[in-house]
């Protein structure tokens, strides 16, 4: 004969598992509706940061928007990136420190790695990342700068 303390055991633990599923499906089904909605928010907030920084360059005229303090405690610096953008840009040393603030030493000085600007020089350059050819160009004659005729294309 079963023991029947093993077969009450056996029914309650069986009875217990049926309740805990039955009580599971809902949490699974809100937990499911709470990603989908986390989901929705972060593409709404995406395209609303898109959107934010669209209108700034329309209203700042193409300028970066200023950075935040902790933004511009993250910031970077590589002396290659520093000289391929300048060299992208096709402007001289001098002429690119005109729209940092800096000489043209020490644009060069940055670039080769004998010195490192400093915080505000770092917003400054985070500011002229986004900025093509003309743009800079532009920027240069702003300032009363003689900006360099640019380069012909390389093929």
């Amino acid at each position: 004969m079963p023991n029947i303390a093993a077969v009450f055991k056996q029914e309650i633990s069986r009875l217990a598992r049926k309740e805990v599923r039955h009580a599971m499906l809902g949490l699974r089904k809100a937990a499911a509706q709470y990603r989908r909605d986390i989901a929705r928010l972060k593409r709404d907030a995406s395209r609303l940061g898109g959107e934010v920084t669209r209108l700034q360059r329309r209203v700042n005229g193409g300028a970066a928007p200023a950075l935040s303090e902790a933004e511009a405690e993250r910031l970077r610096f590589t002396a290659k990136g520093l000289q391929s953008h300048r060299s992208r840009l096709e402007l001289s040393a001098a002429d690119y420190g005109k729209l940092i603030g800096v000489t043209g030493q020490t644009v060069y000085k940055w670039e080769h790695g004998a010195a490192r600007p400093r915080k505000q020089q770092l917003v400054a350059l985070a500011a002229l990342r986004g900025v093509g050819k003309r743009e800079a160009g532009a920027r240069l004659e702003k300032l009363g700068a003689k900006a360099v005729a640019p380069r012909k294309a390389r093929r």
